[in-house]
């Protein structure tokens, strides 16, 4: 039998995330300042940051890497990690007073951390689909049961090589009652494999039953595949006793992990921008006051989370009373738009006073755009799945403005629309590292619309 190989990635994925805590403890520590008074006390902090982590991990084994390959997952998991981490180790420090750790430090700790573990399972994930690709690392699996459904699962392992599962036989509903259970089992055993997907209909619960103690006496993963077919749809288990309840919506329910981490980035950037961009933030308003009659920030009702109200604030771009004549959606060539307010959208500057609605919580740094209920009760009567993205948080940038831009009618905030929705089923860190990135990239270039 050929050694697998792949069972030593945990080890190594453990190994090296304690090595890459070290790398960024040590790192902060010559960056900034001095963690500890003496060097008994540096050796015995590192000590505790190690032994916590490596219980931590332990527990959560957010070292394992599961198929298929979901980076977001991987790295959800990870950073419910990170969290208990970062709990108990403060928790220890300032609890027992053993040591004077910097705020600064852990901060700069903790985000290295996080950033380099980015780049480590990302490598890890393209060697192994890049392996997978390649016929390597493959898990042998026997489909049982309707051949609807196990045509359908076949057809997406052929799709997708990088799950690393390799189809070696197929058994249907009709030879599993031509085979008494006794000879099915046989049958299974001389297959060998590593995973059995039962397609179930009307399979007998006593068959089931067996299937699973043949699984767990052989280390075989049995898993139940169902014949429902999703369409951007989520799906989750609940347990009631014994009985496994499939949860079905429309669209992923943020977990109180993914909310946490996404408010705190929130809060951070935006006081690190409001902070060190001060003197930027006094320049536009000089110069917009300067450059037209007027206040220098501009004031308009926008709907939020929940469809509650909030007042959001720019620096002004037009002329006052621009909308004397009713609500009305700006173009390029919009008479309404000072000769500086044309240079501010551009470079989408005139957006950078949000940062304080970030920070009072009315908005994200990342999120659908919000809208005037003027416009939304437009939109909702063409595609009410608009109703979806006041579900959550509106942002200062989002996926639709930096890839289609500011929409200059409904028809265009109606094509707009549909990058808002696919933002909504893949919200995670790396998506909006993302685009905060593709943001700058449009400020830098003068290509806001």
């Amino acid at each position: 039998m050929a050694i697998r190989y792949s069972r030593f990635l945990p080890l190594i994925t453990f190994i090296s995330d304690l090595i890459i805590l070290n790398i960024a403890l040590q790192c902060a520590h010559s960056l900034v300042f001095k963690y500890y008074s003496s060097e008994i006390q540096s050796v015995n902090f590192v000590l505790l940051v190690n032994l916590v982590w490596a219980s931590i991990s332990t527990v959560t084994k957010n070292y394992i890497i599961h198929r298929p390959l979901i980076l977001k997952d991987n790295l959800n998991g990870f950073l419910s990690s990170l969290l208990y981490h970062l709990l108990v180790v403060l928790a220890i420090i300032y609890f027992f007073k053993l040591y004077e750790v910097s705020r600064w430090e852990m901060f700069f700790t903790y985000s290295l951390f996080f950033f380099l573990i980015i780049i480590q399972r990302s490598a890890i994930f393209f060697i192994l689909d890049y392996i997978r690709k390649k016929g390597y690392n493959r898990r042998h699996v026997l489909v049982i049961g309707d051949e609807t459904i196990a045509n359908r699962l076949i057809r997406s392992f052929d799709k997708h090589p990088e799950y690393g599962y390799y189809f070696t036989d197929f058994i249907s509903e009709e030879m599993i009652k031509d085979f008494p259970e006794k000879v099915l089992i046989k049958k299974l055993m001389t297959k060998n494999p590593d995973e059995i997907f039962v397609c179930y209909k009307y399979l007998h619960p006593s068959l089931l039953q067996k299937l699973v103690d043949f699984g767990d006496q052989n280390a075989i993963k049995i898993k139940l595949v169902s014949d429902l077919v999703l369409n951007n749809n989520y799906a989750s288990i609940v347990n009631y006793e014994n009985l496994p309840v499939i949860h079905l919506s429309s669209s992923p329910v943020l977990s109180l992990k993914v909310i946490f981490f996404k408010r705190s980035f929130d809060v951070l950037f935006s006081l690190s921008v409001m902070i060190t961009g001060s003197p930027i933030f006094i320049l536009l308003i000089l110069l917009t006051k300067l450059t037209s009659k007027g206040p220098a920030f501009y004031k308009q009702v926008r709907i939020g989370k929940n469809h509650k109200p909030f007042t959001i604030y720019k620096f002004r771009s037009m002329y006052v009373n621009a909308e004397a004549a009713g609500p009305q959606l700006s173009s390029d060539a919009d008479p309404r738009i000072t000769t500086w307010g044309r240079i501010l959208r551009k470079s989408r500057m005139d957006e950078l006073p949000q940062f304080w609605n970030v920070l009072k919580g009315e908005m994200s740094v990342v999120g659908p755009r919000p809208e005037r209920q003027y416009f939304i009760e437009q939109l909702l009567e063409r595609s009410p799945n608009y109703k979806k993205l006041l579900r959550i948080k509106p942002g200062l940038t989002s996926i639709g403005q930096v890839s289609y831009g500011y929409a200059e009618n409904i028809d265009q905030m109606h094509s707009r629309l549909r990058y808002d929705l696919i933002y909504l089923n893949n919200i995670s860190f790396n998506n909006d590292m993302g685009i905060i990135l593709k943001t700058i990239r449009v400020m830098v270039q003068f290509k806001g619309k």
